[in-house]
């Protein structure tokens, strides 16, 4: 691993849950944003971390002009969504995406529906936020050798990579050990029931916020944990996963417990089918 590469891991561990928006993540204060975009593209290629991506120029697919030629009133996009394709004609060229004319709390989640959908095209991203993945985290216990003899890494550095260490001891092998850690950890079924539970305790409608689930899973599961059996239970379409629009009835905490996504808004609500 190159130095810059650890670097970056290594301010990462310093933040919340090993989480970060990616200005706040550079190795040093000369690295430019491009190198930095590279790095966090080069770990997530590898699994070490994870990222949350926003698309920043765009443009219109031939879909999306033959679209727009239907009869106004029948046409199968929102208002928003109408905006958008309209303001790309409009342009006769890509545009970024602070100039389509919606809000920037709605922008992204629209944006990525339309490029779902083939109707435009994401022609340049960039990457908002970063994490650490359970890989990450396993990698920089157990195989992480920095090495060299200049004074490459800061002291603050260091002491992000003690703690972590010592939050995270190595596990010793033990063949019972897993059968313990597996028989305490609820099943996606368990997990399913849970949703069930809480959104008739809370009175949410079938329209439950993640954090709920999170106070009441984390622990035993980790977060990389609980989002990875949310993705399997909507993979059989035992649950949807819904982006949130207008925070503003949410604490900072509370909406910091989505689940990021790395093109358009994070997925707030668990809605069981």
């Amino acid at each position: 691993m190159e130095t810059k590469e650890l670097k970056f891991l290594l301010k990462l561990l310093g933040f919340p849950d090993y989480r970060a928006p990616l200005k706040l993540v550079k190795p040093n204060y000369k690295t430019k944003v491009s190198e930095v975009q590279g790095i966090c593209r080069q770990l997530r290629q590898r699994e070490l971390i994870d990222c949350g991506e926003e698309v920043s120029q765009l443009g219109i697919t031939p879909a999306g002009k033959s679209l727009l030629k239907l009869d106004s009133g029948k046409l199968p996009v929102s208002e928003a969504q109408r905006q958008v394709l309209q303001t790309c004609v409009t342009a006769k060229r890509s545009i970024t995406a602070n100039k389509i004319g919606i809000a920037a709390a709605e922008a992204q989640g629209v944006i990525k529906d339309l490029v779902d959908r083939g109707l435009i095209k994401a022609i340049k991203t960039e990457i908002k936020e970063v994490w650490l993945t359970e890989r990450g985290k396993e990698f920089l216990r157990s195989d992480c050798q920095p090495s060299g003899n200049q004074p490459l890494y800061t002291g603050e550095m260091l002491k992000n990579y003690l703690s972590f260490l010592r939050k995270s001891p190595i596990a010793q092998p033990q063949l019972a050990e897993p059968s313990i850690n597996n028989a305490s950890k609820p099943s996606d079924e368990a997990i399913l029931d849970v949703v069930r539970q809480l959104d008739r305790e809370l009175g949410t409608d079938n329209y439950l916020p993640i954090f709920h689930l999170r106070q009441k899973l984390q622990p035993p599961l980790s977060r990389d944990e609980l989002d990875a059996a949310l993705y399997r239970l909507q993979r059989q379409d035992k649950i949807e996963l819904s982006g949130l629009v207008d925070g503003t009835p949410y604490s900072t905490q509370e909406l910091q417990a989505a689940i990021k996504q790395k093109v358009g808004v994070p997925l707030f609500f668990i809605v069981a089918n």
